[in-house]
């Protein structure tokens, strides 16, 4: 049997891939590597002061913070949350824009547009509405409950806003992987299913959703990952707020993963600690992901 011939790359090749694989390591690989190392030493970034290996001992004091627990629990509360309400929302939208409407494009770009707003304006904006828009939608109508504005004062309320203002921004970009699949779809199988007497929900579930359960793979895994990396709404909306008790310990009640590593490392200067926490969140969001997207993928097979 003979053996197949193996494709000889140009020097050229290896000429336009090395910006890119240059980039790759400089940005990423080189300081993952240097963040895994710093997890296990005492390191505090102050030029000139001595760098000593302590093991695990920054695992052991993560592991033993109630609040990077609360932040673990919370966020993973809030992704889940946010990932079926993201994704809902974007399957509803692109169902809205591949009919047959009149400005259907204007749509399109409308509904895309909140996802090019930058996470610190997008908080900053929605920190307006719930603290002054709609305490004053309340008064005007005569709703005692709104006027009091408990969003942001509130921990639940507060991750429902949250969850608001990260659907807000991000169905938009989702709907379009839906519109894409959708539109991926024949026509003559869904007009196939109405000739046979099939309902519209009978079409959406027996045709449709089958036939783009890839794209459900796809979207589930983004919304989950940007979920638990959510770190600019989370610091400008809330910054962590408000305050609560935990195990007996007070803390900020919405101080989602991301945010919780930024203060270990920066408010509170425990930064090898912080980069304990790193590893560990790199390895759990790893982890889930993998999870979400094999069990999905054994899904898109039996649909």
């Amino acid at each position: 049997m003979a053996k197949a011939k193996t494709r000889k790359h140009s020097p050229v090749f290896y000429l336009f891939l090395f910006p890119a694989v240059f980039a790759l390591t400089l940005v990423i690989i080189i300081p993952f590597i240097l963040g895994v190392y710093y997890s296990f030493t005492d390191w505090n970034a102050v030029s000139g002061t001595q760098v000593n290996w302590v093991g695990l001992q920054n695992y052991t004091a993560v592991f033993n913070d109630v609040t990077f627990l609360h932040s673990f629990i919370v966020t993973s509360v809030f992704a889940v949350i946010n990932m079926i309400v993201i994704n809902l929302v974007s399957f509803g939208l692109a169902m809205i824009v591949t009919n047959k409407l009149k400005f259907t494009n204007i749509y399109r770009a409308g509904f895309f547009l909140p996802h090019l707003i930058g996470g610190i304006i997008l908080g900053y904006i929605w920190q307006f509405i719930f603290n002054n828009a709609i305490p004053a939608f309340g008064n005007t109508i005569g709703f005692s409950w709104l006027a009091q504005n408990p969003f942001l004062a509130e921990r639940n309320l507060a991750i429902l806003a949250i969850v608001i203002v990260s659907t807000w921004q991000f169905a938009g970009y989702i709907m379009m992987i839906y519109v894409a699949a959708i539109q991926g779809v024949p026509a003559s199988l869904l007009e196939a299913a109405e000739i046979d007497g099939a309902t519209y929900l009978q079409r959406v579930r027996h045709v449709l959703l089958p036939l783009i359960a890839p794209a459900f793979t796809i979207s589930t895994f983004l919304t989950l990952l940007n979920s638990f990396r959510i770190f600019d709404v989370n610091l400008a909306l809330t910054a962590g707020g408000p305050a609560g008790m935990f195990m007996g310990r007070a803390l900020n009640t919405t101080e989602f993963l991301a945010l919780n590593i930024y203060n270990t490392a920066f408010a509170f200067r425990e930064l090898a600690q912080g980069q304990a926490q790193a590893v560990i969140f790199f390895i759990t969001i790893t982890t889930i992901a993998l999870i979400q997207v094999y069990f999905n993928k054994r899904k898109e097979i039996t649909m």
